[in-house]
Parts: structure tokens; C-alpha cells; sequence
């Protein structure tokens, strides 16, 4: 068995009986030679857990380390399976992409956006990037924030935690930076639908979190806020959640509130053109100014209320004619299971499409938006229940595109038309964030866009 002081994930509490110390060490996996992971079993766990798979190797946003073992059914169970392992599975945090966008879904997550502060420019963000992304390097390894760390999550290991840094529109006017700001980030346009809020909208610095247990993201929430001081200030903050990893006996697409399964049509990393949609291309067109960004991806957020109370009162039928699926399988109403694809001019009894022209998987499918891809990894959200008794729930939709001008905004144009789920759905915050590849060893994340 490894030394445990190679373990920095497993902190020791202080009145540890060395026994218990070693009961715990050995529920572990990661890193103890004699245990052989099935590269097969992992990328097939993670692919149906996750918004779009897992790929191996150096590229950020893959795991460094994993704790799954081939004993086991590789479900629920208690020693060397999902649960046992949850803890010490670790992401890493340089690479060519940042963690957070091709990781699979967590079942925690914070969304926050920071105004630069009055007065601070491009070398207090420099110094800020600087301080979150040591930080952040740091917690991902699961060892503690700083020396005045809050020990919020203390005993807990990495807990596959993640976060991903971007820049708003704004940020490069308040930065002298805005002959770097690519095209791609142009404001959003306008749907008849939105009924934003602009306090919960935009910012100059968006930052996502992610983490498989709780104590372990509010920690790292906590820390980049402190690491702040008085560079930028919080301007909203979202939380939200999904299932955690070895609830289901098998992995499988994750449901909204809705209790639709959500995510059926992402994008994989095995298809092969998976980095040209996701990913700023190294190399193309656009003024050299803008190569900071290659490897980058942008982010559209999107707080999308469920009205549930009315969602609930249309029967199981109705429900699945409004999304083209059935709600217990994800199957198209055309037959066959959640992935296979949707016959769209199939025509019922009652001479109308079976999957209905208005229905929602019609309307966003890629092959009717001209090809138009992005890869989605939300939290679901609940904040409270309302004076009316209505659940103030829904999506924190987040999707990732190497363009949102041809990847979100075609399909929300679309959606917006005449989507038979906007009845029962108010978008009600909205932002856009140019997020940058991964930092290399020794580097903060936007160094080569600051520094550049």
C-alpha cells in the first residue's frame, strides 16, 4: 500500500484511531497497483453518466485519477463500487481544455458571476485569475485551500470536483482588452420568450462548480469568494444538483424536474467531429488577436423556471406528445429505445407526424437546425416554493459550442417559433462567457489572453 501522505485527498481527523484510519485507506483504490481498472467499464460508466463521456489522457476535464474497480456490479453497492469511490476520484486540472465541460455530471453545482471592482483593470484580474487558479489547482487535488483554510470540507476527498472559469462581454471593456474579444461573444439576441432578469444576468468573470458532494463544492465556492478581496464582487449565484452517481442500478441519462431523461442527443467525444463543434479550433480564421481562445469553448447559461404546478396537471400522453418521447424510456414515439433516432416523417392512424411538428426533440434536433450541435450539462435547481404554493424549480442550463452563433442560437430561434414546451417553461436569466483552454503546467487560466 502506498504511503497515505502520497493521498493528500485523505485528510485525517484528529481523533483518527489508526485503525480506522486504515479501514479507510483500503475502501480506496486510486493509485494501489493491484487493482486493474477496465478502461472498457470506465468510459462506459462515465459515458452514460455524463453530459457527453470522458476522455482519457492529457486533455483537460479527464480524470487523473479513478477509483472505480472491476469487482462488483459497478451500481450501487456498498465496498469497491460507485459509492465506496465516490470521494477519491480526482479531475485534472491542467490540460488542453478546462475541467468542467466534458466531465461527467456532478451531483453539485454552483454558478456565480463577479463584476470587476471599480478601479481594477487588467492587472488586478491578471492577479485574481492568478489566485483562483492555484486555488482551484489545489482543491481539485483535494488538499486544503490556503493556510486560513475554512476546513468546511475537511475528511473529504476530491469528489471528481471541477471549476471552470469564463469571461463575459463586458470583461474586456473593463480590462482595456476589447481588440481580443472574439466575435463569437457578441451579445445574444432577443427572444420573444425571455423574461430576464438583469440583476441574475451577464458579469465580467462567470465561474462553474462542480463537485459529487456538497460540502466539498461549497468549499471551493467559498474559497474563490474569499480569494475575491476587493478585485470583484459577487453580482448572482446560482445552486444547483443533479443525481448522484450510483443512485440508479445502472449509469443512465440524467432527468430534469420534469422527470424527462435530458441530455439524449449531446454530442459524444468519440464522434468525430466532437472538438469542432465543442472547441475553438487552433487554427482558422479570424484576426490573430483571438488565438488566445483555441482550445476554448463557449458557454451559454440560461435559468430556465419549470411552471411544474401546470406541467403536472397534463396527463403522461400529453407530456410526451409536448416533448417526442416517452417519459420512461427517453424512446422517440416512433418506436425503439432512448438513442435510437427519431423517425420524423412517420406518419400515424390519424394522418398527422407521430412525433408532432411542435414537439420539443423535433424542433432542437441538429439534423433540423442545419446541423447545429452544442453540448448541454445542466443542474436542475430549486429555490423555495412561492406565496402562490408554486416550486420556484427548473434548469440551470448550461451548453458548451466552439460558436454560439451556430449552435445555441439557431436552435433557440427555432425553439422559440413554436416549441410546445415554452408553455410550461420561463427563461429567466441569461449569459454568454468565453471560456479558455486549459492552462498548461505553470500557468494561471486566461494567462494567454492577459499576458498575451
Amino acid at each position: 500500500m502506498a504511503d497515505r501522505r502520497d493521498r493528500p485527498h485523505l485528510r485525517h481527523r484528529p481523533d483518527d484511531r489508526p485503525e480506522d484510519r486504515e479501514d479507510r485507506l483500503t475502501s480506496v483504490t486510486q493509485n494501489t497497483p493491484d487493482i486493474e481498472i477496465s478502461r472498457r467499464r470506465l468510459l462506459g460508466t462515465v459515458g452514460a453518466a455524463g453530459a457527453a463521456g470522458l476522455a482519457l489522457g492529457s486533455t483537460g476535464g479527464a480524470l487523473a485519477h479513478s477509483a472505480l474497480s472491476d469487482s462488483g456490479s459497478g451500481s450501487t453497492a456498498g465496498a469497491g463500487g460507485q459509492l465506496a469511490s465516490l470521494g477519491a476520484t480526482q479531475v485534472t486540472f491542467h490540460g488542453d481544455h478546462q475541467a468542467g465541460i466534458t466531465t461527467p455530471l456532478q451531483a453539485k453545482g454552483h454558478l456565480i458571476a463577479f463584476d470587476l471592482a471599480a478601479g481594477a483593470g487588467r492587472t488586478e484580474a491578471a492577479a485574481l485569475m492568478r489566485r483562483w487558479s492555484e486555488t482551484t489547482r489545489r482543491l481539485m487535488a483535494g488538499e486544503a485551500a490556503t493556510s486560513s483554510d475554512t476546513g468546511i470540507a475537511l475528511d473529504a476527498g476530491p469528489s471528481s470536483l471541477t471549476v471552470t472559469f469564463g469571461f463575459g462581454h463586458s470583461f474586456f471593456e473593463r480590462t482595456g482588452l476589447t481588440s481580443r474579444r472574439p466575435a463569437a461573444l457578441d451579445p445574444l439576441p432577443a427572444f420573444s420568450s425571455d423574461r430576464l432578469d438583469d440583476r441574475r444576468s451577464n458579469g465580467d468573470l462567470w465561474v462553474q462548480v462542480g463537485a459529487n458532494d456538497g460540502l466539498v463544492a461549497f468549499h471551493a465556492l467559498r474559497a474563490l469568494q474569499k480569494d475575491a478581496g476587493d478585485a470583484a464582487r459577487v453580482r448572482w449565484q446560482m445552486n444547483g444538483f443533479n443525481r448522484s452517481p450510483g443512485a440508479t442500478a445502472s449509469p443512465m441519462t440524467a432527468r430534469n424536474l420534469m422527470g424527462q431523461i435530458d441530455g439524449t442527443r449531446n454530442p459524444k467525444p468519440s464522434d468525430s467531429d466532437f472538438d469542432k463543434r465543442i472547441f475553438v479550433p487552433g487554427s482558422g480564421p479570424g484576426p490573430a488577436e483571438h488565438a488566445w481562445m483555441a482550445g476554448g469553448s463557449y458557454a451559454v447559461v440560461r435559468r430556465i423556471r419549470m411552471l411544474l404546478d401546470d406541467w403536472d396537471r397534463q396527463s403522461l400522453a400529453q407530456q410526451e406528445q409536448v416533448i417526442g418521447r416517452t417519459k420512461a424510456a427517453g424512446a422517440p414515439l416512433t418506436g425503439g429505445g432512448e438513442t435510437t433516432e427519431m423517425a420524423l416523417d412517420k406518419i400515424g392512424a390519424d394522418g398527422k407526424p407521430v412525433i408532432p411538428s411542435n414537439a420539443h426533440a423535433r424542433i432542437s434536433a441538429p439534423e433540423q437546425n442545419g446541423g447545429a450541435a452544442m453540448l448541454r450539462r445542466p443542474f436542475s435547481f430549486h429555490d423555495g416554493i412561492d406565496a402562490d404554493g408554486a416550486p420556484d424549480a427548473g434548469l440551470l442550463f448550461i451548453c458548451w459550442q466552439a460558436d454560439p452563433l451556430r449552435g445555441f442560437v439557431p436552435v433557440q430561434r427555432k425553439l422559440d417559433r413554436g416549441d410546445a414546451l415554452s408553455a410550461f417553461i420561463r427563461h429567466e436569466s441569461s449569459g454568454l462567457y468565453a471560456v479558455p483552454p486549459g492552462p498548461r503546467a505553470g500557468e494561471y487560466v486566461g494567462q494567454r489572453l492577459l499576458e498575451g
